[in-house]
């Protein structure tokens, strides 16, 4: 099987969140995301173009795939993130609103963060868009909570469509069974992803941009459970998170 290899691995990453990886989902603090989430505009700019970076992975995944299945199938799960993005330019219209002003100042850091996970080669590429996509997208879904209730119910109904995780998890079995060489290499970048996609995360929250808003401990069981989240994804894979 012959993949394309890429080389654009990194140099320090800043500090993340610090959190255990094996934190049993059990007795987490309730968050009230009335306290967390910024005004609606902005939240669905973010999380819009978001989806379009996501759309953009897939496609080169799509471009670089060894087999003619793995594109028909990736090129699904392509169709599901811009679906995603135009459902939430949909809500951006809604609001009255032009949605390519209130996304643009998101797309730098959403831009560097599709590069800096977008792995070494096809397999990472692809676990990368998988541990990413799927973080993200139950963590807008979670702080939607906090959206007036109609809107919110919409952004949830968008962001839980699953069939690109279902793709791109079948695509990553397969290879692994394949070769279980993988393995441990995959597992290295999956916990490698985790401290830039906790940082998207955070710069979604309100109180990243108003300190006296939420404290860390305030915070922390959001970032919790994406954790958690994030090691049932892995261990679905047979990867140590």
């Amino acid at each position: 099987m012959s993949v394309v290899f890429w080389t654009n691995r990194r140099g320090a990453r800043p500090e993340a969140p610090r959190l255990r990886p094996r934190v049993a989902p059990t007795g987490l603090a309730k968050v009230d995301f009335t306290e967390l989430v910024p005004e609606p505009v902005p939240f669905l700019g973010q999380a819009a173009y978001i989806q379009l970076e996501f759309f953009e992975g897939l496609a080169k995944a799509v471009a670089t795939a060894p087999t003619l299945p793995s594109k028909e199938g990736l090129s699904a799960a392509a169709g599901v993130a811009l679906r995603k993005h135009h459902s939430l330019i949909a809500e951006l219209r809604r609001l009255g609103v032009e949605p390519d002003d209130v996304m643009a100042p998101f797309a730098p850091a959403t831009d560097r963060f599709r590069q800096a996970s977008a792995g070494a080669d096809w397999y990472e590429l692809l676990l990368g868009i998988h541990v990413t996509a799927g973080m993200l997208d139950g963590y807008f879904s979670r702080l939607a909570e906090g959206l007036p209730v109609e809107l919110g119910s919409r952004v949830r109904a968008i962001l839980g469509e699953e069939g690109a995780a279902v793709v791109l998890e079948s695509e990553l079995r397969a290879a692994i069974n394949a070769d279980p060489t993988l393995a441990d290499r995959l597992a290295l970048w999956g916990r490698a992803l985790v401290g830039d996609t906790l940082l998207i995360a955070r710069s979604a929250l309100r109180a990243s941009e108003a300190p006296g808003t939420a404290g860390a401990d305030e915070v922390e069981p959001v970032f919790t459970e994406l954790i958690v989240d994030h090691t049932r994804r892995m261990d679905a894979l047979g990867l140590t998170a």
